[in-house]
């Protein structure tokens, strides 16, 4: 080799070693600035970076989510580098309408990349049905079955090789759901877990906890403007708390709220969803994992159905040891800052009962006296998400369908007679809000206002979503498991009245508990 060459290496080599030492240097610091957290995912154009910033920014759709929905008409290298000459260099340069040109240039409209699809299992004329005893139910039941089909979507790319869902039966579902539903639960463990101690004893439960520290892609300027004023670290750890709380489908509620004290108050800009082991979260998993233990005893593993049965076990001791409040009578989020309850009524504070995840019947029992005097009841059109009037959909005066599937279906699940007709009556209650606000409006919607007969829901980020895939499959299940009993009350006044009577018996209830 030439001394000429040498050099050369020489001079090559410094600068490379140089900038290996600073990214190690850098990636050193980062824990403790900014750069520690990775984007929400590995799209340049639609997860961050200028094209997603500057359209997102100029506030060119009513809702952010509008962008992200928009298929690319392009490979993506080309699309950045057309970005990039038509803001030579200057991403903040572009005027809206030539934003709005170079997206009708490489992006579809939202929704284009489906066709309508009908399940291969669909029957026009399902058993349940006949089961319906309320004639404007029957009805009504009818046309939200047909819904299927006008909701049912594919894409138009995957056409020929799409698999329509058919239910399976016995060892084939087995086969067929494990993996999933293993890798799913494999993913909360190996990161969304954490370790409580109590009374000396450590507990491993899980919480939601988004590692992303830029705003939400489907709600950027939002989040942008959330963060104002706000130096970049602390930026970074709202933008973390709301992915977080995206994450948990509670997006948003004053559930996460916590003030600088720890305690469970504040806005928005208060989310501290990261901060809370969540009663709901672990009792899905507790499910899940009693349904791994199941599938795998179906397939003849022995050997890793045990293993589940065991981590089943260990999860429903934490819950007793951590979540479970013994003079409350009911399970409650805990707070990882004030390693205590927090107190407020959720209808998931009832989540183990539907998951069957507790070991004492007595706890069942003190649940339902819970619920009774909680003040969830006090309301003719649902039980609310929360007590507390945020503003945000995840609380009062919205009631979900999920939330009340998961009350209606512990309840029923429950053996004290009480506990059941309980849940008959939220399901009375729920049943007749849906089919009013159908009449109505011809629609379903996504929640429902606990206020006055027959109201959508409202709040929070986005207009009130109607449809809906949930909210026709609780509507439908409920009618299936309670049709010989269900009422439109069309007929005359003996459903209103039974109801006012029902919910007014349950206050007085209430109000004789708190003053004995």
């Amino acid at each position: 080799m030439s001394a000429s060459a040498s050099v050369l290496n020489a001079r090559a080599g410094f600068p490379a070693a140089v900038m290996c030492l600073w990214i190690r240097f850098v990636l050193f610091l980062c824990p403790l600035y900014w750069c520690a957290l990775p984007p929400p995912c590995d799209s340049e154009i639609y997860c961050y970076g200028d094209v997603l910033k500057q359209v997102q920014m100029a506030k060119l759709f009513d809702d952010d989510k509008y962008f992200v929905d928009m298929k690319l008409k392009s490979a993506p290298d080309i699309i950045l580098t057309a970005f990039h000459n038509l803001t030579h260099g200057d991403p903040n340069s572009v005027p809206p309408a030539v934003l709005r040109d170079f997206l009708h240039k490489y992006f579809e409209e939202p929704g284009k990349e489906f066709e309508p699809w009908s399940p291969s299992d669909w029957h026009d004329k399902p058993q349940f049905l006949t089961g319906i005893a309320d004639a404007e139910l029957r009805s009504w039941a009818e046309k939200l079955h047909q819904l299927w089909k006008s909701l049912g979507r594919k894409e138009k790319s995957r056409a020929s090789s799409q698999r329509e869902s058919s239910p399976g039966k016995g060892v084939m579902h087995c086969l067929t759901a494990l993996p999933a539903l293993e890798k799913e639960y494999l993913f909360w463990m190996q990161n969304r877990s954490v370790a409580v101690e109590v009374n000396g004893i450590k507990h491993v439960l899980n919480r939601f906890d988004v590692q992303v520290g830029l705003p939400r892609p489907e709600s950027y300027s939002d989040d942008v403007e959330l963060a104002e004023g706000l130096t970049q670290d602390a930026a970074e750890r709202l933008w973390k708390e709301l992915h977080s709380g995206a994450e948990s489908g509670w997006d948003f509620s004053s559930r996460w709220f916590v003030d600088g004290l720890g305690n469970n108050n504040g806005s928005l800009r208060d989310t501290r969803t990261t901060l809370l082991i969540p009663t709901d979260l672990n009792a899905l998993l507790c499910r899940n994992e009693r349904t791994l233990a199941h599938f795998y005893r179906t397939l003849g593993n022995e050997p890793e159905a045990t293993r589940y049965d065991k981590a089943a076990s260990a999860r429903q001791e934490a819950i007793e040891a951590v979540l479970w409040d013994e003079e409350m009578g009911v399970w409650l989020d805990y707070s990882l800052v004030t390693n205590t309850s927090h107190p407020a009524f959720y209808p998931t504070n009832l989540a183990p009962i539907w998951a069957g995840c507790y070991s004492q019947p007595s706890m069942g029992q003190k649940a339902v006296h819970y619920l009774q005097t909680s003040g969830g009841l006090a309301f003719p059109n649902g039980v609310p998400t929360s007590l507390v009037d945020s503003g945000q959909q995840w609380d009062y005066p919205n009631a979900w369908p999920p939330l009340q599937h998961i009350l209606i279906q512990g309840l029923s699940s429950l053996p004290s007679q009480e506990a059941r007709e309980l849940g008959f009556d939220l399901a009375q209650r729920w049943i007749r809000t849906n089919w009013l606000t159908y009449v109505k409006y011809e629609a379903m919607f996504e929640k429902y206002d606990v206020n006055g007969d027959g109201k959508p829901g409202g709040g929070g980020e986005y207009e009130v979503q109607l449809g809906f895939g949930w909210t026709n499959g609780v509507a439908l299940q409920l009618l299936s498991q309670y049709g010989d009993r269900l009422t439109s009350g069309s007929s005359g006044n003996g459903f209103t009245s039974c109801l006012s009577i029902s919910v007014s018996v349950a206050l007085l209830c209430s109000a004789q508990t708190l003053f004995l």
